[in-house]
């Protein structure tokens, strides 16, 4: 007993306290910090209650071994999306309809509860948190948007521009004011939170297309990158005033990434479960496709790396080689 309650206290195989024994089989959201350490998301999606975990990995070649992870945590529901917000701060957004922030405490191996608040009505699809990471901005399937204060843990806005479900939102990496959204109704929307009407609608390329995922360009306030169900790629300016639009997917596009290269590059991934990546003329330069399910987060690594990462329904992790030379080599077919 005495040996045993010893191994116990030295903590032997070195794994984080309140870390899970097992990572669900969806992974859902992939998301680098500066330093490059990546928090991971997963949800188990079968039976009768679905429940979730996050996971921090500073070795992201690690990911998703379980005894290899820095820290995690076990969470109530399932996970929509996880994004830093800081360089100890997770926001998640969670399938109970609750906006959750999570800090990393006792040297980045603990996570633990800053709050839990259920605002919204129904599943929680996607959060964004703005550029200084104090403010932040959810979509919900209940069709509402919140602005939060994550110092104040409450809610300052609501907004009902859209009349069914909110698919994404992204606020801007350069003004804290703008943001956009997404809906199933088919509505592509540009908010400016110091305007009395804040909603602004945008043209898509096709009415009667719904967006499905947003990315801001990182260099260019007025720009970003729109993807759709048909599985369309679209770089265009708030005025609409350049456009251009690349079939790049066979089904709706799950999300967006533009790198920290000098001339960004733009990720997709899709339902198709590829990923493609597209130089700044919107052509493709690469294209993989290993997963076997629906790829569901999507993440370059900082400082410029040709890395990207991916993660998806089918408990994969995969860390793509894009380099800058293959922009002149063939796409893989």
């Amino acid at each position: 007993m005495q040996s045993a309650t010893r191994m116990t206290k030295e903590n032997r195989w070195n794994i984080p306290p309140n870390a899970p024994a097992c990572m669900e089989k969806h992974l859902e959201s992939v998301h680098y910090r500066k330093d490059g350490t990546l928090l991971m998301g997963a949800s188990s999606l079968s039976g009768r209650c679905w429940s979730g975990s996050i996971w921090v990995y500073r070795d992201p070649t690690q990911c998703p071994s379980e005894d290899r992870c820095s820290a995690g945590v076990q969470t109530e529901s399932g996970i929509s999306e996880a994004r830093w917000v800081s360089e100890r701060g997770i926001l998640v957004a969670s399938d109970s309809g609750a906006v959750e922030l999570w800090e990393l405490a006792e040297d980045g191996r603990l996570i633990v509860s800053k709050f839990s608040l259920h605002e919204h009505d129904d599943v929680v699809t996607c959060v964004s948190p703005t550029a200084g990471g104090v403010m932040a901005v959810s979509g919900s399937m209940d069709t509402c948007i919140k602005v939060w204060d994550l110092n104040q843990e409450t809610v300052v806005n609501t907004y009902n521009g859209h009349s069914s479900t909110v698919s994404r939102v992204s606020c801007s990496p350069l003004d804290e004011a703008l943001f956009l959204s997404c809906g199933q109704d088919g509505r592509l929307l540009l908010w400016d939170r110091r305007k009395p009407q804040p909603a602004t609608r945008l043209d898509v390329v096709s009415p009667s297309c719904c967006a499905t995922s947003l990315a801001w360009h990182p260099e260019h306030s007025n720009i970003f990158a729109y993807g759709d169900v048909l599985g369309r790629v679209t770089l265009r300016d708030v005025q609409g005033e350049r456009v251009q639009t690349l079939n790049t997917h066979d089904r709706s596009v799950m999300g967006l990434a533009f790198s920290t290269h000098s001339v960004p590059l733009l990720a997709s991934i899709s339902d198709d479960c590829s990923v493609a990546v597209m130089d700044s003329q919107v052509s493709e330069v690469f294209r993989n496709r290993q997963h076997q399910d629906f790829v569901r987060g999507v993440s370059w690594a900082p400082g410029g790396a040709d890395t990207l990462t991916t993660v998806g329904w089918d408990h994969q992790v995969f860390h793509h080689s894009v380099g800058l030379t293959q922009s002149a080599c063939p796409v893989d077919p």
